[in-house]
């Protein structure tokens, strides 16, 4: 990937988590509106959420730091596409009914999930026609998308800041 593609993908999940984030915090909290009603337990869904996507990032560097497009690297790209659709499905189950947008639980933080779950296969999609391009921004953007979401679990009053902050 060059510089240049780095740059824009990179802007553009800024971009869009800044964006989602500040929708969130206006419109829907991060999965409630109301602190207090939250459920700060770590249920299965949360567990299958954490496991999966710290797996996904710690499995990220290895695929896009080494020698592209021999068997390792696409095994390697099998095991980190079904743990990041592994962490989007889970986030589905990730909510509090009553809260979020319309009363339905999510926040505008889970269009990440239906983002996942389009880009996903598309970036299988492009590889497999050719279009490398297209397939490392997607992937790249989605790593780097990944490693912001991640950062965000840590704010104070969610589950993990909490856990890690008190």
């Amino acid at each position: 990937m060059d510089k240049r593609t780095l740059i824009i993908t990179i802007a553009i999940t800024v971009a869009i988590t800044l964006l989602m984030t500040l929708l969130s915090a206006t419109g829907g909290g991060f999965a409630t509106s109301d602190p207090a009603r939250a459920d700060h337990s770590l249920t299965v869904p949360i567990m299958a959420h954490l496991f999966t996507a710290a797996g996904a990032a710690v499995l990220g560097p290895f695929i896009l730091l080494r020698k592209k497009g021999d068997v390792t690297h696409r095994s390697l790209g099998k095991i980190w596409a079904a743990l990041m659709i592994a962490t989007a499905i889970s986030s589905v189950f990730i909510r509090t009914p009553g809260a979020g947008i319309a009363g339905t639980g999510f926040s505008f933080i889970h269009v990440f999930t239906v983002w996942t779950l389009i880009n996903i296969p598309l970036g299988v999609w492009a590889v497999r026609k050719g279009r490398i391009r297209m397939h490392r921004g997607m992937m790249s953007g989605l790593y780097v998308g990944l490693l912001i979401a991640g950062a965000f679990t840590f704010i104070p009053g969610r589950l993990l800041g909490n856990l890690v902050f008190g």
